[in-house]
């Protein structure tokens, strides 16, 4: 049987930190969020597709009810169904309200998104990402920080709160401090290899006359070679990790963009019908198989590389479905998580 007792991270002479994961067999809230921008000059075209879609997944697939999922889509007659700044903050405290151990929490958004510079250190490319209500112009963007502040940091411990991003430049959109790679191990700063991507892309951007790339790409250079991005996934582990249970899947890393696209005759974001794609084939999978079969479903037709955070390290092991933690989950030190477990994305 699994263990649904606090898990430790970090030791005692240091900074400790505890989490708790989620049985799943409370209640079930989603929000929805697909913004095509219809009439403006970045207006995209399967936004809002996504957004149905995924309501329809996961009443049919996991059981949601229609009453508990709201809908924020910019082609709604009800002026708060539509995906303003506003809408979308309110919406945000609406799903983790009133939230409780062993709740599953689903969000999804759909839309722009982008990048700002980083005000609290806690970044190790040096900017914040973003995302973008249909009202940007006037109300401006929703940055990670504030995301992870209103959907994250109120939630008890064993509440699963699972996000999903599809748009540009979302690896880290709700700022969680555990990143996987598709072998199933966390991501640590690589200062050769930020220093090597740095000089790539003022080589790219100098070629194409890119001022402001040239500038990012700089700063990168810099923040590698000074230690800044090490030094910022520390920051982020002391003040992002969480005891509630919280999964996050991103179209790209936060250097790339996400196609808004056509599969199977329809207007839909890669990422949304990959996930979708995946877990309707089978859902019995485990977190690194499910990552790269994303992957594997749009590695032929776009470059953009979706992206597995967590809220704290993934350790545990099963052999069993997605529903359940089952057989092993133990305690492993920090830095060394495994997430080739089926573990419960969502029920």
């Amino acid at each position: 049987m699994p263990s649904f007792e606090r898990q430790y991270v970090g030791t005692q002479q240091g900074n400790q930190f505890s989490y708790q994961y989620s049985k799943c067999n409370g209640k079930k809230k989603a929000l929805c969020i697909g913004v095509n921008y219809r009439g403006q000059q970045a207006e995209l075209k399967g936004c809002i597709n996504d957004a149905l879609n995924v309501k329809r997944f996961l009443i049919a697939t996991y059981g949601y009810k229609e009453q508990d999922i709201v809908m924020l889509t910019d082609d709604a007659s009800n002026p708060r169904q539509i995906p303003t700044a506003r809408n979308m903050i309110d919406g945000m405290r609406w799903l983790v309200s009133d939230a409780k151990p062993n709740d599953s929490l689903f969000f999804h958004f759909s839309g722009h998104g982008g990048q700002t510079k980083d005000l609290d250190g806690d970044e190790e490319d040096g900017y914040d990402e973003v995302i973008y209500p249909v009202d940007f112009k006037t109300a401006g963007h929703i940055v990670d920080d504030a995301m992870h502040e209103i959907m994250v940091k109120p939630l008890p411990p064993g509440c699963r709160l699972t996000a999903i991003f599809d748009c540009c430049h979302s690896g880290s959109a709700l700022d969680l401090p555990y990143m996987y790679s598709t072998e199933g191990k966390l991501k640590e700063p690589n200062m050769a290899a930020d220093i090597g991507q740095g000089l790539l892309g003022i080589a790219s951007s100098y070629a194409k006359k890119d001022m402001g790339g040239l500038l990012k790409g700089g700063m990168g250079v810099f923040r590698a070679a000074t230690g800044g991005a090490q030094k910022a996934g520390e920051y982020t582990k002391k003040t992002r990790t969480s005891p509630a249970d919280v999964i996050s899947w991103s179209g790209c890393k936060d250097s790339q963009t996400s196609a808004d696209t056509v599969e199977a005759g329809k207007a839909t974001g890669a990422m949304s019908f990959a996930f979708i794609s995946v877990l309707t084939q089978n859902r019995n999978q485990t977190y690194q198989q499910l990552l790269n079969n994303i992957r594997d479903i749009l590695r032929s037709k776009y470059s953009q590389k979706p992206q597995l955070a967590a809220s704290h390290p993934i350790v545990c092991r099963s052999s069993s479905g997605l529903f359940w933690w089952l057989t092993l989950c133990y305690r492993t030190p920090m830095h060394t998580s495994s997430v080739d477990s089926p573990c419960p994305i969502f029920m």
